[in-house]
Order: C-alpha cells, then sequence, then structure tokens
C-alpha cells in the first residue's frame, strides 16, 4: 500500500476519533463512546474508509494490554482493603445472577452451558471509564457512594484474570479441561491475593534499576511498556494469559515510588493505544447483523439492562447497604464493560463463540455504553436525594419516577376520555 494512502487514512482516523471523542465529552460522556462511534463511521457499516483492519486489530490487542496495565497501575489497593468483603461478595454474586439472567437466555436460544457461562462473565462487569464519569459528573465520586461503586469495580478488575482462565479452559463441546485449568486458576489467584495483600501492607516498594531512568523523560515510557508487554509475554509463554501478566506489571510498578512519574510519562502512549482499542470495537460492530436481528438485540437488551440493575441493587442492600445508596451504585453499575470484548475475543479463541456470538455481545455491550446517558439522568436524580439515607425502596421509586408515572397516568385518562367520546358519538 503507497505510504500517501496509508497516511490518509490516520488522519483520517485520528481526525474522526478527536472530533467524536469532543462531542461526547461535550456532553459529560465519556470520550470512549466518541472513539466507539468513529469506529462505527469509518467501518464497513457505513463510509468503509478503514481497509487495513489487521493493523488495527494487533494494536488494539496492544490497547488490551496496556488498559490492563494501566488499570493495575491505578488501583488503589488501600481503600479497596477496608471494603473487600463487600467488593469481593458482590463480584460473585453478580456472577451468579449473570449466569441466573445468560442461563434462560440460553435455554431460549438453544445455546451451549458454556456459552451461557461466557455471557455470565460479560453481563456480571461494568465499564469502569463510564462508572467513573458518570460519579465524577454528579459529585459523587469522593463519598461513600463513589467508594462502595469504585470497590465494586476494582473487584471486578480483579475478577477479570480467573475469568479469562476458565474461559481458556471451556472446550466447544460443554466440558471442562478440569486439572490444568485449576492448576492454572489457583496459581493465577494465589498469585494474585498474595501481591494484593502484600502490596496493601506496604506505603511504596523500591524497584531497582527505575530510579536510573525516571529521571530521563525519554526512557520511562520505553522501561512501562517493556515492563508491560515483557510480563506480558513471560505469562502468556508460562501457560496463563498475556492479559494476566500485563495486569501484575501494572499493580507492581503502580505501587513503586515512581508510580505517579511514570503514569504521566505513559499516558500519551496509553490513550493512543486505547483510542485505537475502542476504534477497533467501532470497527466490528455491525449495523447489518443488528438490523436482522433488531428483535433479539433489543429484547436480551432491555432484558440484561433491566436485570442487572435490579441485581446490583438488590446485591448491594443484602449486604446492608442503604437503599438510596444502593440504588445509586446500581444504576451507575449497569452498563456492560469493555472487558466484554476481550472476553468475546478469548471465547472466540478456544471455539466457544462463532461469528453471531461475536457480533452478540459487541452489539450489546456497544448499545448498553450508548445507552449510559440514559442512567446518568437517573443519577443525577439519586444525587439530589442522596441525604434521605433511610427511605423504603417504594419511597424512592416515588420520588424518582413519580412525576413520570403521573404524566403517562394523564395521558392514559386523556386517552381512555376521547375513546370513551368516540365510542358514545358512534352510538
Amino acid at each position: 500500500m503507497p505510504i500517501e494512502s496509508t497516511l490518509t487514512e490516520i488522519a483520517i482516523v485520528v481526525t474522526a476519533a478527536l472530533a467524536c471523542g469532543i462531542v461526547l465529552e461535550k456532553f459529560k460522556q465519556p470520550a470512549i463512546l466518541g472513539y466507539i462511534f468513529a469506529g462505527v463511521i469509518l467501518g464497513p457499516s457505513l463510509f468503509g474508509f478503514i481497509e487495513n483492519r489487521e493493523a488495527v486489530s494487533m494494536l488494539a490487542e496492544l490497547g488490551v494490554l496496556m488498559l490492563l496495565f494501566v488499570v493495575g497501575m491505578e488501583l488503589s489497593l488501600r481503600p479497596f482493603v477496608k471494603i473487600w468483603p463487600i467488593s469481593v461478595g458482590c463480584i460473585a454474586l453478580q456472577v451468579v445472577g449473570g449466569f441466573a439472567i445468560a442461563f434462560p437466555l440460553a435455554q431460549l436460544f438453544h445455546w451451549p452451558l458454556n456459552l451461557a457461562l461466557l455471557l455470565a462473565f460479560v453481563f456480571a462487569l461494568s465499564s469502569t471509564a463510564v462508572a467513573v464519569k458518570m460519579l465524577d459528573t454528579i459529585g459523587e465520586l469522593k463519598t461513600a457512594t463513589g467508594r462502595l461503586t469504585i470497590g465494586v469495580l476494582v473487584a471486578q478488575d480483579l475478577a477479570i484474570v480467573p475469568m479469562i482462565l476458565i474461559i481458556r479452559g471451556l472446550q466447544p463441546g460443554g466440558t471442562l479441561s478440569i486439572p490444568f485449568m485449576l492448576i492454572k486458576i489457583v496459581i493465577s489467584v494465589g498469585l494474585l491475593a498474595l501481591l494484593v495483600w502484600y502490596l496493601s501492607r506496604k506505603e511504596r516498594i523500591r524497584l531497582p534499576f527505575l530510579h536510573m531512568v525516571v529521571d530521563h523523560t525519554d526512557l520511562t515510557p520505553l522501561l512501562g511498556l517493556t515492563f508491560c508487554f515483557g510480563a506480558a509475554a513471560v505469562a502468556g509463554l508460562s501457560g496463563l494469559s498475556a492479559a494476566y501478566g500485563a495486569f501484575l506489571a501494572g499493580l507492581v510498578m503502580g505501587n513503586s515510588h515512581e508510580r505517579q512519574v511514570i503514569i504521566d510519562r505513559m499516558t500519551p502512549i496509553y490513550s493512543v493505544l486505547i483510542m485505537v482499542f475502542f476504534l477497533s470495537i467501532g470497527l466490528l460492530l455491525d449495523l447489518n447483523f443488528i438490523w436482522r436481528n433488531l428483535s433479539i438485540v433489543l429484547m436480551i437488551l432491555l432484558f440484561i439492562t433491566l436485570g442487572k440493575t435490579a441485581l446490583n441493587i438488590s446485591i448491594l442492600h443484602l449486604l446492608r447497604q442503604p437503599w438510596t445508596m444502593s440504588f445509586l451504585s446500581g444504576v451507575v453499575l449497569a452498563q456492560l464493560g469493555e472487558f466484554s470484548f476481550l472476553l468475546a475475543t478469548v471465547g472466540e479463541d478456544v471455539g466457544i463463540v462463532n461469528d453471531y456470538g461475536t457480533n452478540l455481545i459487541v452489539s450489546l455491550t456497544v448499545l448498553s455504553l450508548i445507552l449510559s446517558p440514559i442512567w446518568l439522568s437517573t443519577a443525577k436524580r439519586l444525587h439530589d436525594l442522596a441525604p434521605k439515607r433511610s427511605i423504603s425502596l417504594s419511597h424512592l421509586l416515588n420520588l424518582l419516577y413519580g412525576h413520570e408515572v403521573s404524566f403517562i397516568k394523564r395521558l392514559y385518562m386523556k386517552f381512555k376520555e376521547r375513546v370513551f367520546r368516540r365510542a358514545n358519538f358512534r352510538d
């Protein structure tokens, strides 16, 4: 391909991503949604500007590793340790509840059991980027509700590693490679738990050789990339997941004395790779698939959205959180997460998910993220009700949606009166 043509594609991509990101930020939404929209616009479903999708996919895979690396770096372990029983209990019940949502769908559409388990993992995860943006927008990020929500998101980020290992152990026939899978999960989860315990007890750790490059602006981001991709390669060669290695590397580096310097200097590289990752999701979104399966997609989306919201609220209240906090946190966590794409890719690699399944998961996740502004409206109302901590669920629902219910009732009464008058007039 001529260099001029490649440069033209790059120019179109970055311009579209920048423009869509700015527009979404203006509407108080995460820029990642803008990157997805840019991918849809440039992809085969609309204008088809991007031809070299293989190069985009390769950069997107690097973006996934960088995403997990930065998530590990930015995890606040000490606050998480204080509320870990609630957070871990919540993600465990979310997986169980996700399976309760996925299993009826699997029975209805004749999906195999291993696909139902994959969908349960997908349903359990929420978008960290969207949830944090919503909390920040409504001013709840540093409140008790914000800390509770962030704790659940941290637990979900930690749970992604065993989820990937379990999915890799699944076989298309619906069976599990029990011995090897269990050994991998025990080793990976044990190492992760030990690392979290050790790092949460230390103020900051000193990594060898780090002080030698931290004063060099050009070498620091290169050191971060070496840690990220080096650990990913070692984990992959060890039979574990490359994503697991990148996450552990971020966790270690994020608890070092030079944490903030490395984050600041790696942010430009991270931002570009993450943009490519979400852009690739937009490229994968098949509008023709959504149109051909519109009724199924909308039915499952509605089932997931309402079911996941109710499930989150119920779980948090079951864990003895007030109704207002449970409702607000449950609404903020209602959307599907960006790691759903990673799980779908892993599922496709091991043969659990075919093209139809991948398109379905991508479509549901993207539409779920797009619907997040609707839940933001509910979250804003809940923020206004924050002082009323001890109200009942029925009272809370009335305060939230009482005006809309009354408006619908009035419209219904007017419609009923008109129908009645016309019926009498005809008589």
